[in-house]
């Protein structure tokens, strides 16, 4: 076993020294990270200019403009109604708010007024979710009219002034949206709402998994080129070579986990001490189950090229089948076939650990199902491993 372990210890620093190795294993996951948070972590807030024409010099349009403007991600652009024609005629806007001359006037007569949207074509997604905010807030302008004509009409003969009667109304309403009296309450059911809860444990179990295709290739280039063969000419035994690389590869596997997770810490303060050594008992179980898998892969393989396409095809589909980017129904066929996977068991312990929602006891399960398949993949991969064609 000491003979073992200085071959491990070779193999780490070899890895340590490889500025390629490196940037695969660490930088590009950290970009993968940086890239998959710019585009979808954040406020997932929607975002919009609303074009508008306004046509009219009343207190009312201006009012319509400003609650649609105090809603965070939409920004107002006013024109004239000839450029809003010019920029839709040329598709550099898709739709556009027309607001007429005598709007505010028609609604303080009570009457019905009526805005104008002129689009091209069905006005976009953007458009489409835009129109439908103005509507809305539309509505609201119209419910406070009504509720003020209603109010007027009932209170008509009392000698009540207009002025009180307007704002009352106008408190009573505000007061309403502030503190609505119906609620509407979100109840997350599976997956997580926290973007690094749901997609750190995914990029750290994939690119370990990706880490096969290089390690099973890389002992199959030295069995075909006679390295393996030559390190048996020495003290060596094929069993003390074997282990070496099954360790160092469980090594490379943690060290590159490792450096994610501290890196996830210094930036997103995720752990509390225990969790991050919770952390790190995930990391070593599941970096040994790959390593018994890319020891096996290793060991069926004859040429660089199969070992490679063999790691390709079983990474996607641990990755695919694995709740790594998205959650699956738990009575759904994809669980079933996900119940094969390795990120499955160890994308739910890191999640459960990571968002603070259980402890290394509530994940044993897990723990013990990774494991087994080191356990087994280790056993079975040392059966047909061949440093040598035709040896033991």
């Amino acid at each position: 076993m000491k003979r073992a372990l200085f071959i491990t210890l070779n193999e780490v620093r070899l890895y340590l020294q490889d500025k390629g190795d490196l940037a695969f294993g660490l930088l590009l996951p950290v970009l993968t990270f940086a890239l998959m948070y710019g585009a979808f972590g954040g406020e997932t807030m929607f975002k919009a200019t609303a074009n508008i024409v306004n046509e009219d010099s009343g207190v009312y349009s201006q009012q319509l403009i400003e609650k649609l403007d105090s809603i965070d991600g939409i920004s107002i652009d006013v024109m004239t109604a000839a450029d809003a024609d010019i920029k839709l005629e040329r598709s550099d806007i898709l739709l556009a708010l027309f607001i007429p001359a005598d709007f505010s006037e028609t609604l303080s007569s009570g009457g019905k007024a009526e805005l104008v949207f002129k689009q091209r074509g069905n006005g976009g997604l953007e458009g489409q979710i835009l129109a439908g905010i103005i509507r809305s807030i539309a509505g609201e302008i119209d419910q406070e009219f009504q509720a003020l004509h209603r109010v007027e009409g009932n209170l008509e003969g009392n000698d009540i002034p207009q002025s009180d009667i307007e704002l009352t109304v106008r408190s009573l309403l505000e007061e309403e949206r502030q503190q609505p009296s119906l609620g509407v309450a979100e109840e997350v059911v599976g997956g997580s709402t926290e973007f690094i809860n749901q997609y750190l444990p995914g990029i750290i179990t994939m690119y370990v998994l990706f880490a096969l295709s290089l390690s099973a290739q890389a002992i199959v280039e030295e069995r075909r080129r006679g390295t393996l063969e030559r390190l048996l000419t020495t003290r060596l035994s094929a069993g003390e070579l074997f282990f070496g690389k099954f360790i160092s590869i469980t090594a490379r596997g943690f060290i590159q986990t490792l450096i994610l997770l501290i890196l996830s810490y210094a930036v997103f303060r995720l752990f509390t001490p225990v969790s991050f050594l919770a952390c790190l008992v995930i990391s070593f179980v599941f970096a040994a189950a790959a390593a018994a898998l890319g020891m096996i892969i290793a060991a069926i393989s004859r040429t660089e090229e199969a070992a490679n396409w063999i790691a390709v095809v079983v990474t996607m589909f641990m990755v695919m089948m694995g709740n790594t980017f998205f959650q699956v129904g738990e009575d759904s066929v994809l669980a079933t076939i996900g119940k094969f996977s390795l990120n499955t068991y160890a994308n739910k312990a890191y999640t459960t650990i990571i968002a603070q929602e259980g402890a290394l006891g509530d994940v044993w399960l897990q723990l013990v199902i990774l494991a087994g398949v080191a356990v087994a993949g280790l056993f079975i991969s040392r059966m047909i491993f061949r440093a040598v064609p035709g040896s033991k």
